[in-house]
């Protein structure tokens, strides 16, 4: 069965937040065409203007993809304004129930809890945001100084690169942590930041 991995746009969504994860799925498809299906998707299927100025081109509109296996929500700025868009919020609530895994990445958190699919959960968002979720008041717990969290089959990255840890377990949960090895050794993903150490 070919999975459906809606990544959902939007103006002003970070890119590293969808563009990460999407190299680890579109890697997924290359390997296996038969299993893995990634698609773009915004509101009308229209283009959108990233956060740092990146225009992206949608496959399909939220109407153009009206069920979904997994669907990711990015953070940036937009988050904001799309935490009050009933038609965003009303697709993620639309979807979400029949999909297997519904994730976020970074402040897309706020969209997950906004719309319903994440409230009363434990979840996380950039670190420079977790006390305005909590203040939201609709999560169960915001969890800080962690990649990603798990509450049922709800899972919330924290910021930006984060995104692209959270989708290779999320592989390794669809598929098998071997094939998600297989794949992080094909991104060659093996993080060695410069200036994580004093030298």
């Amino acid at each position: 069965m070919r999975l459906q991995i809606g990544l959902i746009l939007f103006d002003d969504a970070e890119e590293l937040d969808f563009v990460g994860p999407w190299e680890v799925f579109t890697a997924a498809r290359m390997a296996k065409p038969e299993r893995f299906e990634p698609v773009l998707i915004s509101q009308t299927g229209a283009k959108v203007r990233c956060a740092k100025g990146m225009v992206v081109e949608a496959q399909k509109s939220f109407a153009e993809m009206p069920a979904l296996d997994v669907i990711l929500v990015p953070g940036g700025q937009g988050t904001r304004r799309e935490a009050k868009n009933p038609a965003m919020l009303d697709y993620i609530a639309r979807v979400a129930p029949s999909c297997s895994w519904v994730t976020s990445v970074c402040t897309g958190s706020l969209l997950l809890t906004t719309a319903g699919p994440a409230r009363g959960k434990r979840v996380t968002t950039h670190w420079s945001f977790i006390e305005t979720l909590r203040s939201q008041g609709q999560a169960a717990e915001v969890l800080e100084q962690v990649r990603f969290v798990r509450d049922g089959n709800v899972l919330t990255a924290a910021g930006v690169s984060a995104g692209i840890d959270m989708a290779l377990w999320l592989l390794g949960q669809l598929e098998s942590p071997a094939f998600a090895r297989q794949i992080q050794h094909y991104i060659e993903y093996h993080p060695a930041p410069p200036y994580a150490a004093e030298v």
